[in-house]
């Protein structure tokens, strides 16, 4: 049975943010609130978390995943960004965009694209989600909580309480906060892509 943490939005509780943490230190999946939706994530270097989390949301190993990060130092330890692609991001992030890029030696092979060695970057404008980073000190591995059969990625706590309690180890309950896909764009090949348009303008990328 999961844990259920009902955290402020705006003024989210160091106590349960430090308890969260701890859990994902010690191999926890958890479901957690984002600027786009709610998300499912574990610690990076957990390799049975994040077999769980496949099983959960029904996706294969070549699934793009994402790194949560707090901030652009932490986004240039784990990516290849070039100046160009450095000031791109600097003038939009924090925000609803999700950025592609050739992933550095610090990322897990098994969370790179296998083909391209790409991964997926956020810098999340959700209080709850950096809450987590700064307290974590490092990103989070994470992808959209869209469950098999669905479209969109789950915006209720408490339909995901009924759904997941048995199967994830922390739900944290941020209100009910709707679906806003990311505008996810691909800076790995040293010029920008849309590959999908979503919450993000696209203006700055075109």
């Amino acid at each position: 049975m999961s844990q259920f943490f009902q955290i402020h939005p705006d003024n989210p509780q160091p106590r349960l943010i430090k308890k969260a943490c701890e859990m994902i230190h010690d191999g926890a999946v958890v479901v957690y609130p984002t600027d786009s939706g709610y998300a499912i994530g574990c610690h990076m270097d957990d390799k049975k978390a994040l077999e769980r989390i496949c099983q959960i949301r029904n996706i294969g190993k070549d699934h793009n995943f994402t790194l949560m990060c707090r901030d652009m130092s932490e986004l240039s330890e784990y990516a290849r960004v070039d100046n160009l692609a450095f000031r791109q991001l600097k003038n939009n992030t924090p925000g609803p965009y999700t950025f592609v890029f050739k992933a550095t030696k610090e990322v897990p092979k098994r969370l790179q694209n296998p083909k391209r060695k790409t991964i997926g970057i956020r810098v999340p404008a959700n209080p709850i989600s950096l809450a987590l980073l700064e307290e974590l000190g490092e990103p989070l591995m994470s992808t959209s909580l869209i469950l098999p059969g669905n479209a969109l990625a789950e915006s209720d706590p408490e339909d995901i309480r009924d759904r997941l309690e048995k199967v994830v180890d922390l739900i944290i309950d941020g209100g009910n906060i709707g679906e806003h896909p990311t505008t996810v764009v691909d800076l790995s090949d040293g010029e920008a892509r849309v590959l999908r348009e979503g919450e993000g303008d696209v203006e700055p990328f075109v």
